[in-house]
C-alpha cells in the first residue's frame, strides 16, 4: 500500500545507477557527486554542479563501499581526490538541508513546533508530517502518533530541530501538507539512510 511518501511516482528526471550497487532507481533517492576543477570529489546535495554526475544511493555502508573500494575515480574515468571525511560531510549536508527546508515551510506558515501545537494540529488533522528530535525522551514522545497516510521523521536532533523553527532545541515539530512537505520527506529519507548506525559500527556525531 502506497503510504504518503517515497513510494509515489515523481516526475524528478531520469532514473540513476547507483555505482556501488548497480541498481537503478530514482535520482531522489541518490547522493550526486561531481569532480571539481582541482579533481577533488565534491558531493552535490542539490544536484545542480557542472560536470559529470555519478551517483550513489543514499546509504552510509553504500557511501563507505564506493570510498573503499575507490569506486568514484572508477566511475568517472579519472584520478580524484576523495576527502577522508567525504560520508560524514554528506551527512552535514544533508542535514542542514532538512533543516533549510523545514524553516522554509516554518516562514510559509506550514509548520509548528513544540507538544501542544503539534498535538492540536493533529487533533484537527493538519498535520502531514510528525517530526520528533532522536534524543527527545521516549515517554514524550510516545504520547504524539503519525498522522494517517503520513509521514515520520525522528532522526534530526533536539539541536538541529532547534536551528529550524529559529530557537534553541526542539523535541516535536508538526508539518501540514503543500509546499515543500514532500521534498522534506524525500530529503529527511536520504538522510536517514546516511544517518543509520548500520552494521553495527558507530560513527562521531560532530
Amino acid at each position: 500500500m502506497g503510504r504518503g511518501g517515497a513510494s509515489k511516482d515523481r516526475v524528478d528526471g531520469p532514473d540513476r545507477k547507483c555505482i556501488a550497487t548497480g541498481e537503478v532507481q530514482p535520482k531522489y533517492g541518490l547522493i550526486r557527486f561531481v569532480a571539481g576543477p582541482d579533481g577533488q570529489l565534491v558531493p552535490d546535495i542539490l544536484g545542480k554542479l557542472p560536470g559529470r554526475g555519478i551517483y550513489v544511493s543514499a546509504s552510509r555502508v553504500e557511501l563507505e563501499k564506493a570510498v573503499k573500494k575507490g569506486l568514484f575515480a572508477r566511475a568517472l574515468k579519472q584520478q580524484v581526490s576523495v576527502p577522508e571525511d567525504l560520508v560524514d560531510e554528506v551527512e552535514r549536508q544533508l542535514a542542514h538541508r532538512v533543516v533549510e527546508l523545514v524553516s522554509l515551510q516554518r516562514k510559509a506558515g506550514k509548520a509548528v513546533a513544540g507538544y501542544e501545537k503539534v498535538k492540536s494540529w493533529l487533533q484537527m488533522e493538519e498535520a502531514e508530517v510528525l517530526i520528533q528530535a532522536s534524543d527527545g525522551s521516549g515517554r514524550g514522545k510516545s504520547k504524539l502518533s503519525t498522522p494517517h497516510y503520513g509521514s515520520y521523521i525522528g532522526w534530526l536532533t533536539a539541536d538541529e530541530l532547534g536551528l529550524a523553527f529559529g530557537r534553541q532545541t526542539v523535541i516535536h515539530g508538526a508539518l501540514a501538507s503543500g509546499g515543500l512537505t514532500q521534498r522534506v520527506v524525500e530529503e529527511a529519507q536520504r538522510l536517514k539512510g546516511v544517518r543509520e548506525n548500520e552494521g553495527g559500527k558507530g560513527h562521531p556525531k560532530g
